[in-house]
């Protein structure tokens, strides 16, 4: 199984080779984000309240997007936390619906949405768009976006994106979320892509 891993440096690349070719068996890809991230290893198990837990992530990441649409009150750092945010929200939903336990998510994935693309990716995701990925490493962890005191003076990367280019790879990615997990998208979209 081919697997892309968004990782930031060629350390990091040569890391997870290492890790995967290292691990024969079938979960080697998780094994291997275990080893990198520094996680602790969890049994997957798929359960109604994770299924209910994941479809609520879902909704909210609709929610925020309204935040999101060309019409909202605009600061280029808030708009790239709120993309955090949906990204998050959005990838959660998927590694809550295949059991991983929101407490793990918590404390080994937090809000690095990088890292919730890669072991979404591992699980069954089957998301390969490397502008999104690049997006992921930019945003992490996304509450950068968010601290003025922190930023100030401070020219924080990000990536060259244009706001038109995150609210099409945030929406894509949503809808690929929903469609993976299966939760239908709410009737009224909330920000027009």
């Amino acid at each position: 199984m081919d697997v892309q891993v968004p990782v930031a440096s060629p350390d990091e690349i040569a890391a997870v080779a290492a890790a995967l070719n290292s691990l024969p068996d079938e979960n080697s890809a998780l094994a291997a984000l275990w080893k990198i991230y520094d996680a602790e290893p969890v049994r997957l198990l798929r359960t109604q309240d994770g299924r209910s837990l994941s479809r609520a992530r879902a909704r909210r990441a609709e929610e925020f997007m309204g935040s999101m649409a060309p019409d909202a009150p605009f600061d280029w750092h808030y708009f790239l936390y709120t993309s955090g945010i949906v990204a998050q929200l959005s990838l959660s939903a998927h590694l809550l619906d295949v059991g991983f336990p929101d407490t793990w998510c918590a404390r080994h994935v937090g809000l690095h949405v990088d890292r919730s693309l890669a072991y979404a990716n591992v699980t069954g995701f089957g998301y390969d768009c490397a502008e999104t990925a690049r997006l992921m490493q930019v945003l992490s962890p996304y509450w950068k976006w968010n601290r003025r005191d922190v930023i100030e003076g401070m020219d924080l990367d990000d990536g060259g994106f244009t706001p038109d280019q995150v609210r099409m790879l945030i929406c894509t990615l949503v809808d690929h979320v929903c469609h993976v997990t299966g939760h239908a998208r709410s009737r009224k979209r909330v920000m027009r892509s």
